[in-house]
């Protein structure tokens, strides 16, 4: 393969996706609001996420491109967040669409994130690409309308993929470190009720199904998720086990209400249950090298 371009790819999932793909494609380009610079053999080049400034010359020739750009969710939901998280979807996604159109040789395959909280809160069904069934709050709408943004331009010669992406388990960055930190200093309890599922995913599994979409051309909606969703009492408590802590302290939603607070997030990215399973991806023959959340642990604290 010879060109992939990564939209947004300075953090933590770019760095993955950059350290999998590095010896797979002849030059790889990050779009970036830092400075234009090349770092070891890695081209960055300065966009806004909004409007063309050059940076767009780059999809041109292009086999692949990986769109993350987004603000995290893991913020307070005020009205000035809110706005942010969606119009930076939104925006992002959008003038990529006019870029593509705008090649020559446009890009071969755009993969574009998106979420698995797509999905409403359930604790009974589990959702997946066919049967999942999308709820309606804030975090869901974002959702629908990001992919909406992504689908509903036409692009005859890029195919177009949704990753329904989960929590990626890593090692130097994602959600796993603060999880990992609490649980070692004893606050490793519960979470809410402790009902709720989690779905996750290891960050090597998360870069292999990439390839994996990649080299299959698969398209339209995925669910790149593990296959067991766990449910967070349980998650928590292997967590202690693999960290080898003897307890931890449960946090009740009103404390979680106050903890969120003066960490500046919200409680939903912890109480929501996301029991959501990767129908498509196993039907393609996707194999998880870290399908049970003990190996996984093993892995990362290795």
């Amino acid at each position: 393969m010879n060109k992939l371009i990564i939209a947004a790819g300075t953090g933590f999932l770019g760095q993955v996706l950059i350290n999998h793909f590095k010896d797979k494609f002849e030059e790889i380009v990050i779009l970036t609001r830092g400075n234009s610079k090349i770092v070891n053999g890695i081209k960055y080049v300065n966009w806004n996420a909004k409007t063309f400034s050059g940076w767009e010359e780059e999809l041109e020739n292009a086999t692949v491109l990986i769109n993350l750009a987004g603000k995290s969710v893991d913020c307070r939901y005020t009205k000035e967040n809110k706005k942010e998280i969606l119009l930076s979807r939104i925006e992002s996604t959008k003038v990529l669409n006019k870029a593509v159109l705008n090649c020559t040789n446009p890009p071969k395959h755009w993969l574009n994130s998106s979420t698995s909280t797509i999905y409403r809160f359930s604790l009974d069904k589990k959702m997946d690409e066919v049967d999942g069934e999308i709820g309606n709050d804030f975090s869901i709408n974002v959702a629908l309308s990001w992919e909406k943004a992504f689908f509903k331009t036409e692009t005859p010669n890029t195919l177009k993929t949704a990753l329904r992406t989960s929590i990626v388990l890593g090692k130097n960055g994602g959600a796993f470190i603060p999880l990992k930190t609490l649980a070692k200093i004893g606050f490793g309890g519960k979470q809410g009720k402790g009902n709720q599922f989690i779905s996750w995913i290891h960050e090597e599994d998360f870069v292999n199904a990439v390839d994996f979409i990649i080299r299959k051309e698969i398209s339209g909606i995925i669910n790149v998720v593990s296959p067991e969703p766990i449910r967070n009492a349980d998650f928590m408590t292997k967590l202690r086990k693999a960290v080898g802590f003897p307890f931890g302290i449960p946090m009740n939603k009103f404390l979680l209400e106050i903890g969120s607070f003066f960490i500046r997030t919200e409680t939903e990215l912890v109480l929501k249950s996301r029991n959501v399973i990767p129908k498509r991806l196993l039907e393609n023959g996707f194999e998880f090298k870290f399908a049970n959340i003990d190996n996984a642990f093993r892995d990362l604290l290795t």
